[in-house]
């Protein structure tokens, strides 16, 4: 291990609690052992998750959030007697790997909860809402401090919950904590004064207009959280120990709109000078750890990073609030091994908070020890199965049931939270496999199929593997992407799999294999108007082709959005025109991520034409400059025509599959040679493909 690290790997305490190391798994909804949606049961695709990270060297681990009151059905927690009775001998297992584990609980989301778009009409009309609520209460689980915009639906607003709602809660908080403690669960987490939750939204002025004693002052906004931990202690014992998940700083500028990072706004929310009192208070009513980031749902990306965000985002401001507590802090935030390890050393946070990338990689801990980082499959902030939430305008949450019941899965890892369902098994038979393409699915099917003991071998058109992911990683801010593709060359050359290089493929009757895989990606669609041959391609952009200062980009997908950003911050002025009504108009693009490049857009005043449409471009000299000009005219849906004068149109209007052969009976292809999509189709479909051969 390097030396650097060893802080990481030192024994703290919280309370009279030794924990072994520093390493801190992190709760994410969908990881509740409690099961997540469903009614409440001992989950075991959970259980099982943590004792792989348990068995790989991490010291605490914290499940996702565990609803005190079912989401579906309405049942209390601790009445799921059953479930604690399967938790007590497994957190016997548990223990034996050294570890430590702590349940988060939570009051529920109110303003925050993230709706799917079906159940809208039922929070607008009365009847329907009755109708559903013996299994879905609704109003119940949208119900905040104060009536309120929900942060997803447009034109709903949340009902204040009442006080006796409030003592029911307080009152299940301690009794479902007593049933960990004698669970031999070594400590609970409230859930929390943190990412603008329920409880967050109590103590937040923007969010909380209260009248009673719950509302107002300082003290009365903070009542809610201090109770939930007095009775807890009540109940339990002062040494229990109770850690809270909470948010430093809002982040927040107003209603559905962050802060990005850097920039000087106005809080609407908690400000650092507030959180430093809040801090202390809430320690001094009783809670033992702070596991602590910045943000709220309206500021997203701060919680939940995606890849535009910088490495560590959290770490100043909680370094800061650790100054006025002597309980311990926990930071998490796209948290880096060295950097938490250097400020560990030095005393400035007490441990280092990771989540996603241990969906990614269950074992990267273990590998950090061993030597073995190059070996670690990263994380890359995609959110694209773990957090896979979408909305945008005219749509709540905008995601399939299944993927809101199935959440902490990985858009990398299959493998992870799958019930077993990709377990792999040895190949009856070992085959020749031919893979035509060395993108990120043909790569993928090889490492697959040659886990299974087949024999396979890749042929690629360049000389280099990655495929269209090398563009799409060229962004200064798709550094993880970049460490993907490196890990992914690694294991293809450890695992011996012969690439033939500067290979074209275009008649696979000449292949000497049993089975072919065709994953020659997508070509660029084209649109037929005028003068579209004058436009730069996004992935020709991303490879390095020149453009001038002003660029009109035809399309706001992600794609789009990410090249008008990476313009930006080369200095040059683009603007964005989409078809659609609002930008990243997608259902299987998280709102963690989309929210960042809206709010960047806005933020940065960068031009976007909603529901816009191009109807040509044409060149032309400028007659005072003498330079050459690119003018675009565009259409509104009201049919009013604009031209956009610029000097370079960068085309993101999307892909259309480019297999090299159809479909047989032993001719099988993946990814966008297939169906246009996100890694995570690829490599879902790479492992459906993989372990059938």
């Amino acid at each position: 291990m390097d030396k650097k690290l060893e802080p990481l790997f030192t024994p703290w305490k919280i309370g009279n609690l030794e924990i072994k190391n520093r390493v801190v798994l992190c709760p994410m909804g969908g990881t509740s052992i409690f099961g997540w949606m469903e009614p409440h049961h001992f989950d075991k695709d959970a259980a099982d998750f943590f004792m792989t990270i348990a068995k790989n060297n991490t010291g605490l681990l914290i499940t996702g959030i565990a609803p005190i009151k079912n989401i579906m059905g309405g049942q209390w927690l601790y009445k799921a007697k059953k479930a604690f009775k399967k938790l007590k001998p497994y957190m016997d297992e548990f223990h034996k790997t050294g570890a430590k584990l702590f349940v988060q609980l939570t009051a529920g989301f109110g303003r925050s909860f993230s709706i799917p778009n079906n159940m809208v009409p039922m929070l607008k009309n009365k009847f329907l809402g009755k109708l559903v609520k013996p299994i879905f209460d609704i109003s119940y689980l949208c119900a905040s401090p104060s009536e309120l915009p929900s942060r997803w639906a447009e034109g709903v607003t949340c009902r204040q919950i009442t006080k006796k709602e409030i003592e029911k809660m307080i009152s299940a908080f301690a009794k479902t904590a007593k049933m960990c403690k004698e669970a031999g669960v070594d400590g609970v987490e409230i859930h929390a004064v943190h990412e603008g939750y329920l409880l967050d939204q109590f103590t937040t002025q923007y969010t909380n207009h209260r009248a009673d004693e719950y509302g107002g002052s300082f003290e009365n906004r903070f009542r809610f959280p201090v109770e939930i931990v007095k009775a807890i202690k009540a109940e339990c014992g002062k040494d229990y120990p109770v850690s809270l998940r909470y948010s430093v700083v809002s982040k927040t500028k107003g209603f559905c709109e962050g802060a990005l990072p850097g920039e000087d706004f106005k809080e609407i929310g908690r400000n650092m000078a507030e959180s430093e009192k809040a801090a202390k208070y809430l320690q001094d009513a009783g809670y033992d750890m702070l596991d602590c980031d910045n943000g709220t749902y309206d500021a997203w990306y701060w919680p939940h990073p995606p890849q535009y965000m910088p490495n560590n985002c959290n770490l100043e401001d909680v370094e800061h609030i650790r100054k006025f507590v002597d309980i311990p802090v926990v930071c998490a935030g796209k948290m880096q091994p060295e950097v938490a390890a250097k400020s560990i050393k030095a005393n400035k946070i007490d441990a280092m908070g990771v989540a996603r990338q241990f969906l990614t990689d269950p074992q990267w801990v273990t590998k950090l020890l061993s030597d073995k980082s190059e070996d670690i499959m990263p994380c890359i902030h995609c959110h694209n199965a773990c957090l896979c939430m979408s909305h945008y305008h005219g749509i709540a949450n905008g995601c399939s049931m299944a993927d809101s019941i199935h959440m902490s899965r990985c858009a990398l890892n299959p493998q992870t939270m799958d019930g077993g369902k990709h377990d792999l098994k040895p190949a009856k038979k070992s085959k020749r496999i031919a893979i035509i393409g060395g993108g990120i699915g043909g790569m993928e099917v090889a490492r697959v199929a040659t886990l299974r003991g087949h024999k396979c071998t890749i042929y690629e058109k360049t000389n280099v593997l990655g495929g269209v992911f090398i563009p799409a990683s060229a962004p200064d801010f798709k550094d993880a992407d970049k460490r993907l593709l490196d890990w992914y060359r690694k294991q293809i050359k450890d695992m011996n799999i012969e690439v033939k290089y500067n290979t074209l493929v275009t008649d696979i009757s000449t292949l000497d294999a049993d089975e072919i895989v065709v994953a020659t990606g997508a070509k660029a669609r084209k649109l037929n108007i005028s003068g579209f041959d004058k436009t730069v391609e996004a992935v020709d952009y991303l490879n390095g082709a020149e453009v001038g200062d002003n660029v009109v980009v035809i399309g706001g997908g992600s794609t789009g959005c990410e090249i008008a950003m990476d313009l930006f911050n080369h200095g040059k002025h683009p603007q964005i025109v989409e078809t659609m009504q609002d930008l990243m108009v997608t259902n299987k693009l998280s709102l963690a991520n989309s929210s960042f490049l809206r709010d960047f857009m806005k933020t940065n005043k960068v031009p976007v034409l909603l529901e816009t449409k191009c109807r040509e471009i044409v060149s032309h000299k400028n007659a005072k400059t003498k330079k050459e000009e690119l003018v675009v005219t565009v259409v509104d849906k009201n049919g009013k025509e604009k031209k956009l004068v610029c000097d370079s149109v960068i085309s993101a209007v999307g892909y259309v599959p480019s297999p090299v052969a159809k479909e047989g009976k032993h001719v099988h292809i993946v990814g966008d040679a297939l169906s246009v999509g996100s890694l995570r189709t690829v490599i879902w479909r790479a492992w459906d493909v993989a372990e059938k051969l």
